[in-house]
């Protein structure tokens, strides 16, 4: 029904005209026209055709690679942008969480910034006194409110805006990139917040490439590639889709001189080899059906990468994933990945039936969307006895009942 609904987006499409030519000074300008040249332009494609609809009380993420158009939908629909086509409908009152501290003054102090800020979102100055303690708790910067705010570092300035602009009393919050600022501490008092937010059933739109975040608050959420509207549905199922984007638009596919390794991933850690080994820790070639081994993959890293995650991933024939497991899903943690190491995976009772698998293994960030290093086909492992239908044979406890009611095990 129309009243359920916060925002409505029909057809909606961007574009920016790009000058071919820049003119550096009013001068110039001003000479191109007396010499009546007539300035070329780009046409740049933002956004194309989008329509969607959120639902007043909704939690609703929108994702997207960087340039994919996902903040220029956000500023359309905080009426900062004006559509070039297409019709948007908000249903109530509506804060942007969109560069915090655009209306700063650099020049006044922190507590004259908390005042001014809070008048330009309807407060009176008896409403900000009383609110007054708890923004600047909320903000740590008990000893810094009479300091200009030029001398504040840049994530001082957002903690401030943040905790001033929680204040609005809104039906619909849009939210951009906030959580990717400030320390852990106060990320996670974003985290709280927005906790809060989905319990009071306010409609929020969320823009974030935190893959956990999304998960964690979403009810439904949408992905933007390339200017266009690819899917929406579950959290889960959308950030799924976006990571293997992100792994094949950001690939770096080079040959690794060694063992010609292809690589696909955002680079700061590279696989460098793996090897396969029976459980009594010895190099082999193949295993008998049932029987465990160990897979180990070398790695090395040139960038400080924490929270890692391994991923280990056994194909079939025709390259369809057999097991995919992650150390992250198996709640094995690693605050820190290594300048060089390795990770062993061991599969105790192995499933598979008689025939070849290719191993192929990853490091991901902790949130298993983006990849440092993905390598498809690093080894193999050939399974050897009678063939058992199917690539996976699980032993059921069998249970056979006859006609009378008598069973028989």
């Amino acid at each position: 029904m129309a009243d359920e609904i916060a925002i409505k987006v029909e057809g909606v499409s961007k574009s920016f005209k790009l000058p071919h030519e820049k003119q550096s000074s009013i001068k110039g300008a001003l000479i191109n026209t007396l010499r009546g040249g007539n300035r070329s332009y780009e046409k740049q494609e933002v956004l194309k055709n989008i329509s969607l609809e959120i639902k007043k009380g909704e939690f609703f993420g929108i994702v997207g690679r960087n340039g994919s158009g996902k903040s220029t939908l956000l500023k359309m629909l905080a009426g900062i942008y004006k559509a070039t086509s297409g019709e948007i409908q908000v249903n109530g009152k509506l804060t942007p969480f969109i560069e915090l501290g655009v209306g700063f003054n650099q020049e006044l102090t922190g507590r004259e910034n908390v005042y001014l800020n809070g008048a330009l979102l309807g407060f009176s100055r008896k409403e900000m006194d009383a609110m007054y303690d708890d923004i600047v708790e909320f903000a740590e910067l008990e000893k810094f409110m009479d300091q200009k705010l030029k001398n504040y570092s840049s994530g001082m300035q957002v903690r401030l805006a943040f905790s001033i602009a929680i204040r609005a009393k809104t039906d619909i919050l849009l939210v951009d990139e906030v959580l990717a600022v400030g320390d852990a501490i106060f990320q996670q008092k974003c985290y709280d917040y927005f906790q809060q937010v989905k319990d009071s059933d306010r409609t929020v739109v969320f823009i974030s490439h935190d893959m956990g975040a999304v998960q964690a608050f979403c009810d439904r959420a949408m992905l933007i590639d390339k200017s266009k509207h690819l899917l929406t549905g579950h959290p889960q199922e959308v950030a799924a889709r976006y990571s293997e984007i992100l792994a094949s638009a950001e690939s770096k596919k080079d040959k690794n001189q060694n063992n010609d390794l292809v690589h696909a991933g955002v680079g700061g850690a590279e696989i460098v080899g793996a090897e396969l080994m029976n459980l009594s820790g010895e190099p082999v070639t193949k295993v008998s059906e049932g029987e465990g081994f160990t897979v180990r993959v070398h790695f090395v890293s040139t960038k400080n990468i924490e929270n890692p995650v391994f991923g280990l991933g056994i194909m079939g024939l025709n390259n369809e994933s057999i097991v995919g497991p992650n150390t992250r899903d198996s709640e094995i943690r690693l605050s820190k990945l290594p300048k060089k190491g390795y990770f062993d995976a061991t599969f105790t009772d192995l499933p598979l039936s008689t025939g070849t698998y290719r191993i192929r293994a990853s490091i991901m960030n902790e949130s298993v969307t983006i990849p440092y290093d993905f390598v498809e086909q690093l080894t193999k492992v050939t399974v050897t006895g009678k063939k058992r239908f199917g690539d996976i044979y699980l032993e059921p406890k069998w249970d056979v009942s006859t006609a009378s009611g008598g069973r028989n095990e």
